[in-house]
């Protein structure tokens, strides 16, 4: 599949979510409050919230903050087939949960393979989308550079299993300094942080000259920061009971799938079918050979006639029956080898919740079956009269 066809098809099984829902009770907020919304964010938010298309404005806008614009045609590609680079793939992994409605990420080590200047738009444009959607979203990143750490809002610094600091990025320093430690002015932040818990960096940080060095263990700065203001201010915040009155309907996800599963079986439908017509060459050639093959077998089992009575004739159509169902089996190893080659995407959309999984064993069958049965047919059109099977045509 291209890159184009990967993120609308996540995105028609991540469905809409509660865009719908959340738009109408905007629509309606508004016009309470006579409000004119804004004529282009209006029609964003539109068709942002229709589902069931091939294609939407989601996977577009996608495609551009990713980057992947310049390959947006482009195969994927596997082992086997060239396509994309491995930095662009991992773009399009983090662009299939981009698409879709999720209201909590969580990313792990997005920027692996990829140039500063791709994680710094892929982390912008996250940013952008938890100010604008109110979404929560979780990034670890490995040594982002600074232009990039100061994009985060908070920062969660953990350490040996514990919670060095939670809060604002604005007060991190404070905190450290706070504790002894300073992070030098050509120093960046996010190096600081990796290595201020070190044994064997942190001296470097120390600046209390009126006082004797000596190393701060990890649980001591996690018992210095319940102490500290940010820590102070997380727990009376944390000690607040969650109010459900003040929370819209349509803000908690009541289903495990983002569409119902006609809808889902659909989308699998429509991928599968273009797989089809994508390897239809092997079909084809597996069409061929078996032709081929047949006009073998009818030279070597050339019969019209059914004698019996004699155990040779018989081994003669057991030879041929043999014959014909090895033919059959190995015909179909063609097939098993590309099943095998997209289990791993399978299993990979299936525990992300693409769609159940009966819709994929499904649609296979559906597609795959009435192959089986044409290359069968094609097979016994061509041997069963000639070898014998049958006394004349007209029994056949």
């Amino acid at each position: 599949m291209t890159v184009r066809e990967t993120l609308d098809f996540s995105r028609r099984c991540l469905g809409i979510g509660a865009r719908y829902d959340m738009l109408a009770e905007l629509t309606a907020r508004e016009r309470e409050a006579g409000i004119n919304p804004d004529p282009e964010i209006d029609a964003y938010m539109k068709a942002t919230a229709v589902q069931g298309h091939e294609t939407n404005i989601i996977t577009d806008l996608t495609l551009k903050v990713l980057g992947l614009d310049i390959c947006a045609d482009n195969i994927v590609g596997d082992e086997m087939t060239r396509g994309i680079s491995g930095g662009q793939k991992k773009r399009v992994t983090t662009g299939e949960m981009l698409t879709g409605p999720a209201r909590a990420l969580f990313m792990d080590e997005i920027s692996t393979g990829l140039d500063s200047s791709s994680t710094f738009q892929i982390v912008k444009y996250v940013r952008h989308l938890v100010h604008v959607m109110n979404d929560t979203v979780m990034i670890s990143l490995l040594q982002p550079p600074p232009e990039t750490y100061n994009l985060f809002d908070d920062i969660i610094l953990l350490s040996e299993g514990y919670i060095v600091y939670h809060g604002p990025g604005e007060n991190i320093l404070e905190f450290f300094e706070s504790a002894g430690f300073r992070c030098p002015e050509r120093k960046g932040v996010a190096d600081f942080l990796q290595e201020v818990t070190s044994k064997k960096d942190q001296q470097q940080y120390w600046y209390l000259d009126q006082e004797q060095y000596h190393y701060v263990p990890v649980l001591e700065f996690a018992e210095h920061y319940k102490s500290f203001h940010v820590g102070q201010q997380m727990l009376e915040e944390l000690k607040i009971p969650f109010e459900k009155s003040k929370t819209h309907p349509a803000a908690l996800t009541t289903s495990k799938y983002g569409q119902s599963s006609w809808e889902s079986f659909k989308a699998v439908m429509s991928r599968e079918q273009l797989l089809m017509k994508r390897n239809s060459f092997i079909y084809i050639f597996k069409v061929s050979q078996l032709i081929i093959l047949g006009l073998m077998a009818m030279t070597v089992f050339l019969r019209t006639e059914m004698p019996h009575g004699q155990i040779s004739d018989g081994a003669k159509f057991f030879g041929a029956l043999t014959f014909s169902l090895i033919t059959i089996l190995f015909n179909g190893f063609a097939e098993l080898q590309l099943t095998i080659k997209i289990l791993p995407t399978f299993y990979k959309q299936r525990d992300f919740l693409f769609f159940p999984p009966w819709t994929f064993g499904l649609a296979n069958i559906i597609l795959k079956v009435p192959v089986s049965f044409v290359e069968a047919g094609v097979w016994v059109v061509l041997t069963y009269y000639v070898m014998g099977f049958a006394p004349s045509a007209g029994s056949f």
